[in-house]
């Protein structure tokens, strides 16, 4: 098999594991187990509790004393193990503290399968800004076929869900195994600092004024993203509520309308060399931020009948939404920081999106939905959406005048090897 066959079929595993459940957990809490929206928001606040330490402590790890797939494989191995237990769990405390386990373990292997995609790849003399984004759209498509499994197999609000993703952790976990090896970048020596020494090199990048302004939109982003996957999938299943509406493909089929989301970005990834050399990093992640304010605001006028376009839109814009901010912001952390300290980078970088992002996302929007936009079990789902949008878009706005990088055609080029 080759390199590319090799982590391309890590790539697709890599989100198969994540579809399997985190666009239908919502399902499985409310209609299966009928706990409250308000736990529910805690659930979701421990993909970033993981991600703020997790991954930036893991990137130190594979950047200083252990090959990076090796530990990519063990954390694999243990998460899939935890899922495995995830369908016992009857109270919502526990469920918060097992998915919690589950995610120390999953959140730092997408910076690391990252890491480990960038180091083969260059390590065989491939150019990295094209023949990543290839690879990496498998990963979108392990999810989109995981949401599909989960939605078409009737289980969307089962605990089958988390067996089957589950499975696949501990196959991958296996498989990581077999990849390339990815040793350390840098050995400790006797001359290193204790900074050094302890792997923390990374964070003085917060002391760059650029780096560290970049890391703050992540956060702003991330917290965009959390919206997404917390209440999309409930937000098309409460339409069943509408009587005009109970029987609609829409609310029997609302993940694989979800997965419109997921299609979108197998399109947009492939499209990203062409956005970076024509427009640049700043310009494409400024046009993923306007793709954020189009995504809320038009699932805040959309509906199964006559406004079932604005749902399938909203969808495909997600695909731009995600991928130009994603891998655009990847991309600008490999190309602005030294090579020794690159996973760490990495992790800093899914640390501020998946970690403080995500508590932001989902504490403040758990908290706010509650308050303002529900009446007993009814959500004023327009409102919800709008307000997202009004968010998004000061985001984007505060970004194109604050953030200043001049775009050079050949910025990415460093990082080919």
């Amino acid at each position: 098999m080759s390199i590319k066959s090799r982590l391309t079929l890590m790539s697709f595993l890599q989100f198969f594991i994540w579809g399997a459940w985190l666009i239908t957990v919502g399902n499985y809490w409310f209609a299966t187990k009928q706990w409250s929206g308000a736990e529910f928001g805690a659930i979701f606040s421990t993909l970033g509790l993981s991600s703020i330490f997790m991954p930036a402590l893991t990137g130190i790890i594979a950047d200083k004393w252990i090959n990076a797939e090796k530990l990519y494989g063990i954390l694999h191995i243990l998460g899939g193990l935890i899922l495995l237990y995830i369908p016992q769990v009857n109270t919502p405390t526990s469920f918060f503290w097992v998915i919690f386990m589950a995610m120390l373990c999953y959140m730092p292997t997408i910076s690391l399968s990252n890491s480990i995609a960038y180091t083969i790849l260059k390590n065989n003399d491939f150019d990295v800004v094209k023949v990543f984004p290839p690879i990496r759209v498998w990963g979108t498509v392990g999810f989109i076929v995981a949401m599909w499994i989960t939605n078409l197999s009737g289980n969307k609000a089962s605990a089958n869900m988390f067996y089957i993703s589950a499975v696949a952790a501990i196959v991958l976990g296996i498989y990581s195994f077999l990849l390339p090896k990815c040793p350390p970048q840098k050995l400790i020596s006797e001359n290193s600092t204790f900074i050094q020494k302890l792997g923390l090199d990374a964070f003085k990048l917060f002391g760059t004024y650029k780096i560290a302004l970049f890391f703050m939109f992540s956060m702003f982003l991330g917290a965009a993203l959390q919206l997404t996957n917390m209440y999309g999938d409930a937000f098309l299943s409460d339409f069943a509520k509408v009587p005009e509406y109970e029987s609609s493909f829409v609310v029997k089929y609302s993940t694989i309308i979800m997965s419109i989301s997921q299609i979108s970005e197998t399109l947009f990834i492939l499209a990203i060399p062409f956005f970076f050399r024509r427009f640049g990093i700043k310009q494409v992640m400024l046009i993923s931020m306007i793709a954020w304010v189009l995504r809320f605001g038009l699932f805040a006028f959309g509906d199964p009948s006559g406004g079932l376009w604005m749902i399938i839109l909203s969808c495909i814009v997600y695909g731009m939404a995600f991928d130009f901010f994603n891998i655009s912001g990847s991309l600008f952390i490999e190309t602005s920081t030294d090579s020794k300290i690159r996973s760490s980078a990495q992790g800093l970088f899914m640390m501020v999106t998946n970690g403080f992002g995500a508590i932001l996302g989902s504490s403040i929007s758990g908290y706010v939905i509650d308050k303002y936009f529900t009446s007993g079990t009814v959500k004023d789902w327009h409102s919800i959406w709008l307000s997202f949008a009004i968010y998004a878009l000061i985001i984007s706005i505060a970004f194109a005048i604050l953030f200043k990088h001049k775009h050079n055609p050949d910025e990415l080029k460093s990082i080919k090897h």
